[in-house]
């Protein structure tokens, strides 16, 4: 597997869709006892949309252009190869994010805290 593309991470996160955009808007918020995000993250050779260290969870903002050509084969080899270094991958369709952002991101916090290791 090649290095973890930090330069490219870095890249995207000054470019983030706008429906990764209003996640983030959600996400990115500290708050005590609440899982804590970081956007554009790189791991291996793939870099992950958001990434939750604590709970091992990847989360995955799919647009339309996802389910076109080898897209399906490339998603499902990344989703393994995660998959393998104990990580979970959540997709969520770029339309769910427009039509109910708060709901979205409320539902991927309490899937991450599903996640925390047990204390």
């Amino acid at each position: 597997m090649a290095q973890p593309k930090y330069a490219l991470a870095r890249t995207l996160r000054r470019k983030l869709t706008p429906p990764e955009y209003w996640l983030w808007q959600y996400l990115k918020l500290r708050l005590p006892d609440q899982p804590v995000f970081r956007r554009q993250y790189a791991a291996g050779a793939y870099i992950l949309d958001f990434y939750c260290f604590k709970a091992r969870l990847a989360v995955e903002v799919d647009g339309g252009l996802h389910g076109l050509e080898d897209r399906p084969a490339a998603d499902e080899k990344r989703d393994k190869w995660l998959m393998d270094q104990g990580i979970m991958t959540y997709r969520i369709p770029a339309a769910d994010v427009f039509r109910d952002v708060e709901g979205v991101a409320d539902g991927i916090r309490l899937l991450a805290i599903e996640r925390f290791p047990i204390k």
